[in-house]
């Protein structure tokens, strides 16, 4: 009898903690389960660094954020489309619109986020007028940038772009005069542009702002000319398309474009980077 109670006894005790198990994991797995997780991929300097800042805000919302750093202008793109990341945010809307031209990707823009104004570097002059005659000006190998630096060249009186042409995507060939005879190199990528700098090539290089914080330059006080902050070259969160009205996606631009975010960029990069409401 004493044992048939105790036997008894221990049932009751083991579907008493297996009842408690299942509890505990189901709030467990409950909470696993509502929390969710976007992948954004960006260049280092700036935009993962504003990632980061973005990170605790979208976690108060439920949504994980993972950053997935890239060193240049392609992968970030081939990882969109191949779907090993959810967005992108390191490129602006020429570029984007050139890349999905260029490519076939089927790609949105989910929201403008801040400007990274151009600078012209130079370790020989300390002005534009100062430039020689037969001056050599380097510029990226980015035709997307191509008629963004000619356009800021010809607001600085330099040379004067052919009438007409949309000058977006105005080439070194659009330029009808050119009083100083300056010569353009077209020949590296943009993400070597401080380097060449460093090594005091030609008599100036036009660098994009993301890629002198990130070699140690300051856009604003190095740069001997840079670009309004007027500049329709937004940088954007680009998704696959029907993406960009996704939960996390519009959490995500609703963060970076809060009034914390914005002060946070204004701070940091001290008008180096400028952050837009729209």
């Amino acid at each position: 009898m004493k044992k048939w109670v105790s036997s008894i006894l221990t049932f009751a005790v083991v579907l008493v903690l297996a009842a408690c198990g299942t509890s505990d994991e189901g709030k467990s797995g409950d909470k696993a389960a509502d929390q969710k997780k976007i992948v954004v991929g960006a260049s280092n300097v700036p935009h993962a660094e504003i990632l980061e800042q973005v990170k605790p805000l979208l976690e108060e919302k439920g949504i994980e954020l993972e950053i997935q750093p890239f060193q240049d202008y392609v992968l970030p793109n081939k990882a969109l489309a191949d779907n090993e990341l959810d967005a992108n945010y390191f490129q602006h809307i020429p570029y984007l619109e050139a890349q999905i031209a260029e490519n076939g990707y089927d790609f949105v823009n989910a929201g403008g986020i801040h400007i990274e104004p151009i600078g012209v570097y130079s370790k020989k002059y300390k002005s534009l007028d100062e430039l020689p005659e037969g001056a050599t000006i380097i510029m990226s190998n980015s035709v997307a940038d191509h008629g963004r630096i000619l356009t800021m060249l010809e607001k600085e009186g330099l040379i004067t772009l052919k009438e007409g042409i949309e000058k977006v995507k105005a080439t070194v060939a659009d330029i009808e005069e050119n009083e100083k005879n300056l010569n353009f190199d077209t020949e590296y990528e943009a993400a070597l542009l401080p380097q060449i700098y460093n090594n005091d090539e030609g008599d100036a290089v036009l660098i994009n702002s993301n890629y002198a914080i990130d070699a140690g330059l300051n856009p604003t006080e190095d740069a001997i000319a840079i670009e309004g902050e007027q500049s329709p070259y937004v940088n954007v969160i680009a998704v696959r398309s029907g993406d960009e009205n996704s939960e996390e996606i519009n959490a995500l631009v609703e963060v970076l474009r809060s009034k914390e975010i914005q002060d946070f960029i204004l701070e940091k990069y001290e008008g180096a980077v400028v952050p837009v409401t729209e």
